[in-house]
Protein backbone atom coordinates (compact mmCIF):
# COMPACT_ATOMS: atom_id res chain seq x y z
CA UNK A 1 0.00 0.00 0.00
CA UNK A 2 0.98 3.16 -0.85
CA UNK A 3 0.51 7.26 -0.64
CA UNK A 4 1.58 10.83 -1.67
CA UNK A 5 1.07 13.37 0.24
CA UNK A 6 1.18 16.66 -1.29
CA UNK A 7 0.97 20.09 -0.16
CA UNK A 8 -0.43 22.53 -1.97
CA UNK A 9 0.94 26.32 -0.75
CA UNK A 10 -1.61 28.60 -2.48
CA UNK A 11 -4.09 26.50 0.32
CA UNK A 12 -1.78 27.68 3.60
CA UNK A 13 -1.49 24.55 5.50
CA UNK A 14 -3.76 22.36 2.51
CA UNK A 15 -3.01 18.77 1.92
CA UNK A 16 -3.72 16.85 -0.94
CA UNK A 17 -2.93 12.30 -0.58
CA UNK A 18 -3.00 10.67 -3.75
CA UNK A 19 -3.73 6.83 -2.80
CA UNK A 20 -2.61 4.13 -4.59
CA UNK A 21 -5.43 2.93 -5.96
CA UNK A 22 -5.32 6.59 -8.01
CA UNK A 23 -8.18 8.55 -5.28
CA UNK A 24 -7.43 11.89 -4.31
CA UNK A 25 -8.28 12.86 -0.40
CA UNK A 26 -8.13 16.74 0.43
CA UNK A 27 -7.37 17.80 3.79
CA UNK A 28 -6.42 20.98 5.67
CA UNK A 29 -5.26 22.21 9.10
CA UNK A 30 -7.28 24.62 11.43
CA UNK A 31 -7.14 28.24 10.83
CA UNK A 32 -4.88 28.77 14.63
CA UNK A 33 -1.86 26.71 12.78
CA UNK A 34 -2.18 28.11 9.15
CA UNK A 35 -4.54 26.43 7.41
CA UNK A 36 -8.43 27.35 6.15
CA UNK A 37 -10.41 24.94 7.12
CA UNK A 38 -11.29 24.35 3.57
CA UNK A 39 -11.19 20.08 4.55
CA UNK A 40 -11.12 17.57 7.55
CA UNK A 41 -8.38 17.84 9.61
CA UNK A 42 -5.24 14.72 8.80
CA UNK A 43 -6.59 13.37 12.09
CA UNK A 44 -9.96 14.03 12.07
CA UNK A 45 -9.46 11.74 8.21
CA UNK A 46 -7.86 9.08 10.97
CA UNK A 47 -10.39 8.40 12.65
CA UNK A 48 -13.11 8.35 9.60
CA UNK A 49 -10.71 5.38 8.27
CA UNK A 50 -10.61 3.62 11.42
CA UNK A 51 -14.84 3.80 11.76
CA UNK A 52 -15.04 2.96 7.86
CA UNK A 53 -12.76 0.37 8.24
CA UNK A 54 -14.56 -1.31 10.98
CA UNK A 55 -18.62 -0.74 9.50
CA UNK A 56 -16.92 -2.49 6.45
CA UNK A 57 -16.05 -5.33 8.45
CA UNK A 58 -19.40 -5.66 10.27
CA UNK A 59 -21.54 -4.94 7.10
CA UNK A 60 -19.49 -7.95 5.04
CA UNK A 61 -19.42 -10.57 8.27
CA UNK A 62 -23.37 -9.78 8.63
CA UNK A 63 -23.77 -10.38 4.42
CA UNK A 64 -21.42 -13.56 4.49
CA UNK A 65 -23.66 -14.95 7.33
CA UNK A 66 -26.28 -14.17 5.17
CA UNK A 67 -28.24 -11.46 7.42
CA UNK A 68 -30.75 -9.16 6.05
CA UNK A 69 -28.57 -5.72 6.82
CA UNK A 70 -29.55 -2.83 5.10
CA UNK A 71 -28.06 -0.37 6.48
CA UNK A 72 -24.91 0.56 9.46
CA UNK A 73 -23.61 3.82 10.59
CA UNK A 74 -20.68 3.93 12.99
CA UNK A 75 -20.39 7.08 14.92
CA UNK A 76 -17.20 7.85 16.66
CA UNK A 77 -16.19 10.13 19.34
CA UNK A 78 -12.68 10.37 20.39
CA UNK A 79 -10.27 12.15 23.40
CA UNK A 80 -6.23 13.04 22.69
CA UNK A 81 -3.74 13.52 24.67
CA UNK A 82 -3.57 16.81 25.89
CA UNK A 83 0.35 17.10 25.01
CA UNK A 84 2.34 16.33 22.10
CA UNK A 85 1.93 14.12 20.30
CA UNK A 86 -1.49 14.33 20.86
CA UNK A 87 -2.48 10.48 19.92
CA UNK A 88 -5.79 9.12 20.34
CA UNK A 89 -6.21 7.91 23.91
CA UNK A 90 -10.00 7.47 24.11
CA UNK A 91 -12.11 6.04 20.90
CA UNK A 92 -15.88 5.15 21.59
CA UNK A 93 -17.60 3.68 18.54
CA UNK A 94 -21.63 3.25 18.23
CA UNK A 95 -22.86 1.33 15.50
CA UNK A 96 -26.49 1.62 14.19
CA UNK A 97 -27.08 -1.74 12.59
CA UNK A 98 -30.32 -1.53 10.13
CA UNK A 99 -32.05 -4.89 8.82
CA UNK A 100 -34.42 -7.49 9.00
CA UNK A 101 -34.32 -10.21 11.49
CA UNK A 102 -31.04 -9.04 13.09
CA UNK A 103 -29.97 -10.93 16.27
CA UNK A 104 -28.50 -9.56 18.50
CA UNK A 105 -25.75 -11.91 19.35
CA UNK A 106 -24.90 -11.63 15.32
CA UNK A 107 -24.69 -8.25 15.30
CA UNK A 108 -22.49 -7.88 18.93
CA UNK A 109 -20.29 -10.68 17.37
CA UNK A 110 -19.66 -9.58 14.08
CA UNK A 111 -18.94 -5.76 16.12
CA UNK A 112 -16.27 -7.72 17.90
CA UNK A 113 -14.66 -9.91 15.40
CA UNK A 114 -13.90 -6.76 13.44
CA UNK A 115 -12.20 -5.11 16.50
CA UNK A 116 -10.39 -8.86 17.58
CA UNK A 117 -9.23 -10.18 14.80
CA UNK A 118 -9.94 -8.02 10.99
CA UNK A 119 -9.86 -4.34 11.76
CA UNK A 120 -6.58 -3.17 11.00
CA UNK A 121 -7.28 0.69 11.84
CA UNK A 122 -9.15 -0.05 15.26
CA UNK A 123 -6.35 -2.91 16.59
CA UNK A 124 -3.30 -0.14 15.51
CA UNK A 125 -5.33 2.85 17.46
CA UNK A 126 -5.92 0.47 19.85
CA UNK A 127 -2.33 0.24 20.88
CA UNK A 128 -2.67 3.86 22.53
CA UNK A 129 -6.57 4.47 22.84
CA UNK A 130 -9.23 2.61 24.79
CA UNK A 131 -11.40 1.19 22.31
CA UNK A 132 -15.25 0.74 23.20
CA UNK A 133 -18.09 0.11 21.50
CA UNK A 134 -21.64 0.25 21.66
CA UNK A 135 -24.24 -0.79 19.34
CA UNK A 136 -28.07 -0.64 18.43
CA UNK A 137 -30.25 -2.78 16.17
CA UNK A 138 -33.11 -0.42 14.04
CA UNK A 139 -35.37 -2.91 12.15
CA UNK A 140 -35.91 -2.11 8.45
Amino acid sequence: MECTIHWVPSTGMGFVAETGSGHMLTMDGAPDGGGRNLAPRPMETLLAGAGACTAYDVVLILKRGRQDVTGCEVKLQADRAETDPKVFTRINLHFTVRGRNLAEATVARAIALSHEKYCSATIMLAKTAEITTTHEIVAA
